[in-house]
């Protein structure tokens, strides 16, 4: 990582051991990728109000010009675009320079920022982050740089988390000082705008159509890498298609994080409830693969709940979805094929054992059994952890329980309440939850083959 660099110094701030940050999970990404995710990031400026701050890195003025065009209509929406790169021949003379609004900062070559590739986008409404830098020729071990523009590898992360962009942002403004005072005072000052408008606003811009944009742009990519490899194939294929799928999913895991992070009262819903899933599946002796899906689900079933709709552009229904209305958060994470049986588990967690729940009206074992489970395991948590507040953690783990078992035969499967019962009975014993910071970068590992083979998964239904 170059000393210097803005991810260099934001990775630093975040040192494990050194501090009270969380420290960054960041990742590998291949070109193409990068480039559907800013993609999807950008557009998601042109349809809203959010009036940002937009600070890009290029490297090159050559990549710039590639997206020149796009930035003119993209500074027609933000209050602020500047673009960092070392110079090259028209990077100064494109007509979206002469836009007020827009400023061109040329880096040296020896400045570590001319080797990264940033996208920054503020408001008091919207941030978003991909902040990468390219690996060194050494980093890419034996075979060398390659010789396909789209398998150039960068590390880095992208995110939606507010204080990070923030950060992110202020570091950068920093860098400008040496290059353009005029334009860091100018940066600092919108800065100050825009927490001051943040601060008296209820965020957030609503993600679901956001996350269904970098999910489509990343779907469009997939197809764009294999009508490539029928005419050109090369040897690393199954790496970039990976690469594809792993962001999908960080699309989802980050939304579903930035949710936890927004709620005060219960901040730690998603990990707790995805290592309670995990659990109660070792408990029941489920197999591999269903804990894994169960722990995903965990992560992902706060989706369900978020409002608004990112759907104009899929049925409302499909040959492999149950004949059930949908919730938007449920049906998004529809839009990739790998996650339809997490969005049937998820769609289902809010159903009765006697059939009075919703949205389909199961009952008994018509209910499959992960939705089961996570509908226990969500109202445990959040009832454990609003008992807390007054009650010590045994009394509140027993309270909740008690709860639960009272509506057994009615809410819940009573085979599933003896099993919380010998799990609430561990709790008390010492037994701790696995909560180690989960990395969304690696998240690919909860995915099971069938979930791509059988989008349509028969869940498990009885114990």
């Amino acid at each position: 990582m170059l000393k210097g660099s803005i991810l260099q110094k934001l990775v630093e701030a975040h040192r494990q051991g050194q501090t009270s940050k969380t420290p960054l999970n960041y990742g590998v990404y291949y070109k193409n990728t990068l480039i559907s995710l800013c993609h999807a990031l950008e557009d998601s400026i042109l349809e809203s109000e959010c009036n940002p701050i937009v600070i890009a890195a290029f490297q090159r003025g050559k990549w710039y010009l590639q997206e020149a065009d796009r930035y003119a209509d993209i500074a027609d929406r933000a209050r602020h675009v500047a673009i960092l790169a070392a110079p090259d021949t028209g990077f100064t003379e494109h007509p979206t320079r002469q836009k007020p609004n827009v400023d061109l900062l040329s880096l040296s070559p020896d400045d570590p920022v001319a080797q990264e590739w940033h996208l920054m986008i503020l408001s008091p409404t919207y941030t978003a982050m991909v902040m990468c830098q390219e690996l060194a020729p050494e980093d890419y071990g034996a075979e060398g740089v390659p010789d396909v523009d789209i398998e150039r590898k960068f590390y880095g992360f992208w995110t939606f988390e507010p204080e990070l962009v923030l950060e992110a942002v202020k570091l950068t403004i920093e860098h400008t000082k040496q290059l353009d005072k005029t334009l860091h005072q100018k940066l600092i000052c919108d800065v100050a705008e825009i927490e001051g408008e943040a601060a008296q606003i209820d965020r957030i811009e609503n993600l679901n159509p956001i996350v269904s944009r970098v999910v489509n742009y990343l779907k469009s990519s997939h197809r764009h890498l294999d009508e490539q490899l029928d005419s050109s194939p090369f040897p690393h294929q199954p790496d970039l298609e990976r690469n594809i799928i792993s962001n999908k999913l960080q699309a989802f895991l980050r939304m579903a994080q930035l949710i936890d992070l927004t709620d005060t009262e219960n901040s730690m819903a998603a990990a707790e409830v995805s290592s309670l899933c995990e659990m109660m599946g070792q408990l029941l002796d489920l197999p591999a693969w269903q804990v894994k899906r169960l722990r995903l689900a965990g992560l992902l079933y706060r989706l369900d709940y978020l409002p608004g709709s990112a759907l104009q552009a899929l049925p409302s229904a499909s040959a492999d979805a149950p004949s059930c209305p949908l919730r938007a958060g449920a049906q998004v994470l529809r839009t990739m094929p790998q996650l339809r049986a997490v969005a049937q588990i998820v769609t289902h967690q809010t159903e009765w054992w006697d059939g009075s729940g919703q949205p389909a009206g199961l009952r008994y074992d018509a209910i499959p059994l992960e939705s089961k489970i996570l509908g226990l395991m969500a109202y445990f948590q959040a009832r454990s952890n609003q008992l807390a507040k007054t009650h010590s953690r045994e009394e509140a783990l027993s309270i909740s329980c008690s709860e639960c078992q009272h509506q057994g035969n009615q809410r819940w499967d009573p085979k599933l309440l003896e099993t919380l019962q010998l799990l609430v009975i561990g709790m008390q014993q010492g037994m701790s939850l696995p909560l180690d910071n989960f990395k969304v970068s690696a998240g690919m590992w909860l995915l099971d083959e069938r979930d791509e083979m059988q989008p349509s998964i028969e869940t498990q239904t009885s114990i």
